[in-house]
Order: C-alpha cells, then structure tokens, then sequence
C-alpha cells in the first residue's frame, strides 16, 4: 500500500529481493523508491518484511528523539487508518517501536526479504487460527464445569 499522500506519484507493487530507498515524494512525504526509477513509489502490503543496510535512522524533529533506531529489520505495517487525513505507512521494529516511514531519513537502503501471505495460504491460516482458538474455549469451558 502507498500512503495517500503518495497517490500522485507513480508506483508499482514490491516483489521479494528489491532494493529499495527511503527518498521524499512530493512536499515531504517519504517512502521506498524503486531501483529502476527514483521517482517511481514502491507500495509495500502490510506484514512485509524488510532489512536495512544499516542500523535505521528518523529525522530528528525534536532534541530528545534518538536518531539511530538501532535495529537493521522492520515489518511495514499501516497505522491511523480510522483518519483519513494523516501518514498510516509504518515500520514496526523488533522491540515493538513503530515509526511512521515518512520521519525515516532519505537514502537508507533497504531489502524486500518477504511479502505477507495471501490468498489461500492466509485463508487456510486464518482458519487454522479460528479452529485453535476454537478449541482452547472448549477446553477452558469443560475445565470450569
């Protein structure tokens, strides 16, 4: 997905394996380019999986704000997305930090290393889930009778 504010902009979808860079779009507003073509939007799903270069690093908007994020893998998530009228792309960080992508600095190098599950697959895991979960309310409602 491409945040709104990125709709004007030419884009296509990630494929695994691209090697993608943090660049500024229009009027400040960041996301990954495309290797073929800086001016070109790479649209992430969300859940995919990404590796940086190098440790991250945001822009600093405030003086108590880290610059250095200190992890190298993040997975885009959307964000927000109850208001229409803000940033929703976000890079959550294995300690839990979630980082909208527009206050990432420009240039980072970063790695597609996995797209989210789709179609079958992620039906036949939801309903995997549905069925454990399913099944521990069962289990938890035969041990209180």
């Amino acid at each position: 997905m491409c945040d709104f504010s990125l709709h004007a902009v030419r884009s296509r979808p990630a494929k695994v394996g691209d090697k993608l860079t943090t660049r500024m779009f229009n009027l400040g507003t960041r996301g990954f380019s495309a290797p073929e073509d800086e001016r070109m939007a790479v649209c992430l799903l969300p859940g995919t999986e990404l590796s940086f270069a190098n440790d991250v690093r945001r822009e600093i908007k405030w003086p108590w704000t880290e610059r250095v994020i200190g992890f190298k893998t993040a997975i885009f998530r959307q964000i927000n997305l109850h208001n229409r009228a803000t940033h929703h792309d976000a890079l959550e960080f294995p300690n839990g930090e979630v980082v909208l992508l527009t206050l990432l600095e420009e240039g980072q190098q970063a790695t597609v290393l996995q797209l989210p599950a789709t179609g079958e697959s992620a039906k036949a895991k939801a309903q995997e889930e549905l069925a454990v979960s399913f099944a521990e309310q069962s289990d938890w409602a035969d041990a209180i009778r």
